[in-house]
């Protein structure tokens, strides 16, 4: 997957995901993606390559930076807790997609239970 079909696969992802904002708090060379006000999903360029940076579960994100290589550890966020996507062979829309809801999942998941539930209506 080239890095502009990346960016277009995650962001058509994220947008169609119940309560997402886009936003760019921080200038127009950032895409920010959050739900209930905390950010999931961040798009911009790291050293000359666009990438998709994701909250991901620790062990999660170790997993996936071993088995893909255009998986790194979050570009300039925690790297336990981040991880950016860039492009490469190894990534496919399908990976992109659970990737993108993963980290939905997970921000949603620290929301106050009432958010939660209107968030997640048949949960």
């Amino acid at each position: 997957m080239d890095s502009k079909t990346l960016q277009a696969c995650a962001q058509n992802v994220a947008l169609e995901l119940p309560f997402t904002e886009h936003c760019w708090p921080f200038g127009p060379e950032y895409d920010v993606f959050k739900v209930g006000g905390k950010i999931f999903m961040l798009m911009g360029v790291a050293h000359g390559r666009l990438h998709v940076s994701l909250k991901s579960d620790p062990q999660t994100s170790l997993l996936n930076q071993q088995i893909y290589r255009s998986i790194e550890p979050g570009y300039h966020l925690n790297k336990k807790h981040w991880i950016s996507v860039y492009a490469g062979d190894d990534i496919s829309p399908g990976l992109i997609a659970d990737l993108v809801n993963d980290s939905w999942n997970l921000v949603v998941d620290k929301l106050p239970k009432r958010t939660q539930k209107q968030m997640r209506p048949g949960a």
